[in-house]
């Protein structure tokens, strides 16, 4: 590496000062100004799987609505559920409310300095424990996520698969902390996303414009892309389900799905289980939530984390609401919903 550790840190950082991403939970770079770790903490939590594009009109309804963190864990379970539909992942809103909870009850509605401590709360891994701490705090921590990963596998041309390379990948990380005399670490720590996300790209590299493209090993090969190695995916398993849309003049039935297991906790539609191979037409009696004139209205194709799944949509008419009582008003339904409900309602007409 022709460019010192330390070096590198303040190339970097000139780089950050300059070319910094104007994000609305962040202050400008440099600047000494107090930064909230509700907001730091949101943030994160939201960007966990989201892009940045897709998490910040979440950011602004969520810090509208609860500003501060004692606000979000005086929240009711569903308006929470709701706020978070079309994010994914919702295991995150679940931790959410469990962990402004915790910072409520147990910390005086502040968040602990420290990332042993963050580590303590409900759904803080070590990434956003340290990412809290750093950024917030502006603690020595070493925050690596995926854009960090790649940058420093290509500086440091790390030929060990991810993810057996996390490791090695978290102490050369460490090294460019440690020699952080400057104390800028939540600015650092962000200053190696920013590459990540805008210069060190997965694909097509912006290696002429990167501030530490002297020190990095891997264009100097003539590679960069190469960079980080991963091993081979496996085939992405397919599941099949029914998912049952029964309307009543302007409602539609929905219920809230158990607090466990897959999109736990949210507004949903009646479904069958879900499983490897296809539904035979008759099956869907057995399933459906009641006995009515279903009909098929199409189908509906979303990805998860582990898997793909194809969902058949069935709808009918319901005479009246008779015992039910878990009726939603179409237009108001939309919004409340996982974005795989949210598609099965279109393809039956009610999006």
């Amino acid at each position: 590496m022709s460019m010192s550790p330390r070096s590198l840190r303040q190339n970097l950082l000139r780089w950050y000062d300059a070319n910094a991403r104007d994000l609305p939970w962040r202050r400008p770079p440099g600047s000494t100004a107090a930064i909230d770790p509700y907001r730091v903490w949101l943030s994160e939590v939201m960007l966990q799987q989201t892009t940045t594009a897709h998490a910040a009109p979440y950011f602004h309804a969520f810090t509208a609505r609860w500003p501060t963190v004692e606000d979000l864990a005086r929240a009711d379970d569903p308006a929470v559920m709701a706020a978070w539909a079309g994010l994914g992942y919702y295991a995150r809103a679940r931790n959410l409310l469990a962990c402004a909870r915790a910072v409520a009850s147990q910390h005086g509605g502040r968040f602990p300095r420290e990332e042993a401590q963050l580590r303590s709360l409900p759904g803080l891994g070590p990434y956003t424990a340290a990412a809290v701490a750093a950024i917030a705090f502006d603690a020595p921590a070493v925050v690596v996520d995926g854009n960090v990963e790649r940058v420093v596998s290509r500086l440091y041309a790390v030929e060990k698969p991810l993810p057996n390379a996390k490791e090695s990948l978290r102490a050369l990380t460490a090294g460019l902390v440690a020699v952080g005399a400057d104390g800028r670490h939540g600015d650092f720590a962000q200053a190696m996303m920013d590459l990540g996300a805008t210069v060190c790209r997965p694909k097509a590299p912006v290696c002429g414009a990167c501030p530490v493209r002297s020190a990095c090993q891997a264009y100097a090969q003539g590679r960069p892309e190469d960079f980080p190695v991963k091993l081979k995916k496996a085939t992405t398993p397919q599941k099949y389900g029914l998912v049952f849309i029964l309307r009543c003049g302007n409602a539609v039935l929905a219920e809230t799905r158990p607090d466990r297991g897959l999109l736990g906790g949210m507004l949903g539609f009646p479904t069958s289980p879900w499983r490897d191979t296809p539904f035979a037409e008759d099956e869907a009696e057995i399933f459906a939530p009641m006995r009515a004139a279903w009909r098929m209205a199409g189908e509906v194709n979303h990805v998860f984390t582990h898997f793909r799944l194809q969902l058949t949509v069935l709808t009918a008419e319901a005479p009246s609401r008779g015992s039910h009582n878990t009726w939603h008003e179409r237009v108001r339904l939309q919004t409340a919903l996982p974005t795989v409900f949210a598609k099965a309602l279109k393809v039956a007409g009610g999006g």
